[in-house]
């Protein structure tokens, strides 16, 4: 299944960003950063496919600094 991930360069604001979006509704889940991501952190949030416009909203909201960007993964 594919599925959409938000990266961050921060371990703290991912897990931040996780409990906002599980406290607003969203069934979000902290992963391990894919390699291919070349980011350093190594935590992204996993965000399910029919909350993404909801999910993209809280994040934009948030405001995070250390947000990198969206990235489609298979999860297996």
């Amino acid at each position: 299944m594919t599925e959409l991930i938000a990266v961050f360069r921060s371990r703290a604001q991912a897990m931040d960003c996780n409990a906002r979006l599980r406290a607003l509704g969203v069934p979000s889940g902290i992963i391990n950063t894919p390699r291919e991501a070349n980011i350093g952190c190594g935590l992204s949030v996993r965000i399910p496919q029919n909350m993404i416009a909801r999910a993209k909203a809280i994040i934009a909201n948030g405001r995070y600094s250390a947000f990198y960007g969206y990235m489609r993964v298979k999860i297996y």
